[in-house]
């Protein structure tokens, strides 16, 4: 991999908790992502299933992992199950996991090939009466393509139909809500690569450039600092598509007057940054896009103020929607009076700011994370208000990662440019 080692402590400590989630007499299984064909003989890069590496670290297609805690042998009570390798593979695909290596990683001592599952398997689930299995359970998940979790689900409710199933999701989205120390300092490198492309980026865009040089920009940066690349389709969006919430054809040349809005993080060790900003392609901000950028940021400082323990997310965006209306007021984009008489249910405010606040970042760059749980320390969430005024060709947001913490929030990306004057300096050096 290109990340450095992370301690195999981190995925002990995530197993025992899980296990412990569990009830008396049970089985969970995770199971890798697919390599995912393209066409012909080809395959895009391969993706860990974020559960799976949560748990094991194992970084490689082909992999399960089963826990069952009371086994009634000490060595099943966690297992590793991998690809075989052999010299064939190694010499087309490269080096895949040795047992030892596979142990080292995990931290787990029982490791098998994958053609031993179903006999081991069959051991454990006759000795269990619960059988715990995967299942993508987030709210704007697609379901279109089949997941190996989802024909495992068929086939072990086929093998094994008298069984208790148990789901493994709401555990995992439980445990992963909040982040240990390893985890926050994984996000924490990602910010870092992530707020180094920006410094880079600063001193590249100008009139003239094509959204897509700048996305290669920041493909280099990323790559060279360990990175797999971005954590998510990269936005660059210049002009009246800085209007455009997820654009990312980035095929036009920026234009001198335009603001280029950049919705970029880099991926480390599979933990995702997620920032945003936005930037003169002049090098300076004209008189009414600064007091729209100034009117973001002033609602960003108010917003990450907010996250704090026991808001919810819900609770929180409301917040933030009364601090957003201030500020349109004053940018006249709103009339008070109106606002005044607005429906709770569909503030005036949605037209400017349509989306929400914050969402949970980690693993995934859309985190677990339910809605109506109140925040805990060691939650990190993105701040991110934007104003979108396509009528002017203005499209501003600002996107911060924050730490919450018992003592306030913790900005995670907090050296990474923000103020007007700071940006139009440095693109100006």
């Amino acid at each position: 991999m290109r990340y450095l080692p992370i301690d195999k402590a981190v995925f002990i400590e995530n197993r025992r908790r899980l296990a412990g989630a569990l009830q008396p007499n049970s089985i969970a299984v995770f199971n890798s992502n697919d390599l995912m064909p393209t066409s012909a003989d080809g395959n895009h890069s391969f993706i860990q299933q974020t559960d799976l590496f949560y748990l094991s670290g194992i970084d490689q297609e082909d992999s399960c992992l089963v826990i069952c805690p009371d086994a009634k042998e000490e060595k099943h009570r966690e297992v590793l199950f991998l690809r075989e390798t052999n010299d064939q593979i190694a010499l087309w695909e490269g080096q895949k996991y040795t047992k030892k290596e596979a142990t080292a990683v995990a931290g787990i001592k029982t490791v098998y090939w994958n053609q031993e599952f179903d006999s081991i398997f069959r051991q454990l689930a006759f000795q269990s009466d619960h059988i715990y299995l995967n299942t993508n359970e987030h709210l704007r998940a697609p379901a279109a393509v089949e997941t190996r979790d989802a024909r495992f689900l068929k086939w072990c409710r086929e093998a094994y139909p008298l069984h208790s199933y148990k789901r493994l999701a709401p555990i995992m989205h439980h445990l992963r809500a909040v982040k240990s120390p390893a985890e926050i300092e994984l996000i924490k490198k990602a910010g870092r690569i992530t707020g180094k492309t920006f410094r880079r980026l600063l001193g590249f865009i100008k009139p003239g450039v094509w959204e897509f040089e700048i996305e290669a920009e920041i493909y280099h940066e990323f790559l060279r600092s360990r990175s797999r690349g971005p954590a998510f389709e990269t936005i660059v969006a210049s002009g009246v598509d800085s209007c455009t919430l997820h654009y990312i054809r980035n095929n036009k040349q920026c234009r001198d007057g335009d603001l280029c809005l950049i919705d970029f993080g880099a991926e480390y060790a599979n933990y995702a940054a997620d920032v945003t900003r936005t930037v003169p392609v002049s090098g300076t901000f004209s008189e009414r896009q600064k007091a729209v950028y100034n009117a973001v940021l002033t609602v960003q400082k108010a917003a990450i103020n907010l996250l704090v323990p026991g808001k919810t997310l819900e609770d929180y965006h409301r917040e933030v929607g009364g601090i957003m209306e201030t500020e349109l007021i004053g940018l006249r984009l709103l009339d008070p009076e109106q606002v005044k008489q607005q429906s709770k249910a569909d503030p005036l405010y949605k037209k400017y700011f349509p989306h929400g606040t914050s969402h949970h970042l980690g693993l995934d760059v859309h985190d677990y994370g339910d809605k109506y749980r109140p925040f805990e320390a060691g939650m990190v969430l993105t701040c991110e208000p934007g104003i979108y005024i396509r009528d002017e060709n203005i499209g501003i947001r600002i996107e911060n990662d924050i730490l919450i913490t018992a003592d306030g929030p913790v900005d995670l990306t907090a050296d990474i440019p923000r103020e007007a004057q700071e940006i139009e300096d440095l693109m100006n050096q």
